[in-house]
């Protein structure tokens, strides 16, 4: 199965809007709608802040990636972050998001980018599994920490 991107546009809130919530229920991530609304439609509008892909289809999308940007003393310029990523789940385990981890880093690794993070629940060890298959690292004397402002 392919997992071709294409950048996500305003006119795609509406199926994203619909990837996000049911993302969002699985998590136990509680957003209402006009939030998730509000925190999407700049980056699909070009924030040049982060961005969104969409996975497969145009039409009938199979998931979404969303990006964040920022900048790094440590890794030395550019970097991103895996806000989030998800797969429906009627074709998840054909190797969808193992095809996008591996090909969208070269891809924006050409466009500058120097280093991609991403959180993962330190209890779900399958995803942990693909990520690790994938390149990423935990970096072991280093947490995340957040302060919700």
């Amino acid at each position: 199965m392919s997992a071709a991107l294409r950048l996500a546009r305003p006119d795609d809130l509406d199926r994203l809007m619909s990837l996000v919530g049911a993302f969002h229920t699985e998590t136990g991530i509680e957003q209402d709608t006009d939030q998730r609304r509000d925190a999407l439609l700049p980056l699909l509008e070009g924030l040049p802040h982060g961005c969104i892909y969409l996975i497969g289809p145009g039409r009938a999308p199979l998931g979404y990636i969303i990006l964040t940007f920022g900048w790094s003393v440590e890794f030395g310029g550019m970097d991103g972050f895996v806000d989030e990523i998800y797969i429906r789940p009627a074709v998840r385990g054909r190797g969808i998001a193992t095809e996008v981890l591996l090909d969208l880093p070269k891809a924006l690794a050409g466009a500058g980018l120097t280093a991609l993070h991403l959180e993962v629940d330190r209890t779900d060890e399958a995803t942990q599994k693909l990520y690790l298959r994938t390149g990423f690292k935990a970096r072991e004397r280093y947490m995340l920490m957040s302060r919700k402002l």
